[in-house]
């Protein structure tokens, strides 16, 4: 059976959160959900996730998933505010602990914050099953963006985070902590050996110079024939050589510092000091 798909795009940060949904029995998944965040005042707003909540609510749907690909870097997770008006499970990689191990050095957090995973309802194994109604989902171990990156095959569609982006763009930037490009180039090659006309839904999509209009959907084919930076015929050792060159080029995503406190959470704000506020932190001279 196949699931039935909604994209809600967020032009701020260019990010594509899905509402994947069995026709059958009414009950979706969501994935990769944004909260908006303005970073002159630090306030957060709930916008993107309101619209998602609106299509919800209307189509009837039971939420029986929050889903995470991984920890963005490029903006903040909306899974705490959803959860809280639409019930549902808030997921990501078991290898998330890495993340949190790591970010929790970065940001100098104290004791508090735990890095086991548990902020999240589930944590997601490498070819584990799950339901979403009456449909199977599939997770795949995708790393190289980051090491925790998962990817999600529900009713045959594929939704792969970061690691892939339209044809005419490429690929994820392997420069983050963790990252690396080789295993990045296997990840993808596990999902382009999915059958060639599986739909593959991007999380991002950022336009390029022969295209005015943003795109998020490809198939295995498309991409197999089409990709920037791993068509078939790119091997690995030239597709490390092109990403780790381009990455050095690449700025810091402008929400990175934000984005990451809050997902390593699972979406939760740090904790209120004693004057009621939470606070982020902005290391200095380290990224």
């Amino acid at each position: 059976m196949s699931a039935r798909v909604q994209a809600f795009f967020d032009p701020a940060t260019y990010t594509v959160t899905y509402v994947v949904a069995d026709p059958a029995s009414r009950h979706c998944a969501l994935v990769d959900t944004v909260l908006d965040y303005d970073p002159k005042s630090g306030r957060t707003s709930t916008k993107s996730a309101d619209e998602v909540i609106a299509f919800v609510e209307a189509e009837r749907l039971t939420v029986d998933w929050i889903l995470e690909t991984h920890a963005h870097a490029d903006h903040l997770s909306a899974a705490q505010y959803l959860k809280q008006r639409l019930g549902g499970k808030v997921a990501i990689g078991e290898l998330i602990t890495r993340v949190q191990a790591g970010f929790k050095r970065l940001f100098n957090e104290d004791e508090r914050f735990a890095t086991d995973g548990s902020q999240f309802d589930h944590l997601f194994k490498d070819g584990e099953a799950f339901q979403v109604g009456e449909l199977t989902g599939r997770v795949l171990h995708t790393p190289g963006h980051t090491p925790a990156c998962i990817s999600y095959i529900i009713g045959g569609e594929c939704f792969v985070g970061d690691t892939l982006f339209m044809p005419d763009y490429g690929t994820a930037r392997c420069d983050f902590p963790g990252g690396n490009a080789a295993e990045l180039y296997r990840s993808i090659k596990k999902i382009l050996d999915l059958p060639p006309d599986t739909r593959l839904w991007m999380c991002h999509d950022y336009l390029t110079p022969t295209r005015d209009h943003h795109a998020w959907e490809s198939t295995v084919r498309e991409e197999r024939k089409h990709n920037v930076h791993v068509h078939d015929g790119i091997e690995e050792q030239e597709f490390v050589k092109l990403r780790q060159a381009r990455d050095a080029t690449l700025a810091m995503p402008v929400l990175i510092l934000p984005a990451v406190q809050i997902n390593m959470r699972a979406g939760h704000k740090p904790p209120p000091e004693a004057n009621g506020v939470s606070y982020l932190k902005i290391p200095l001279d380290v990224l």
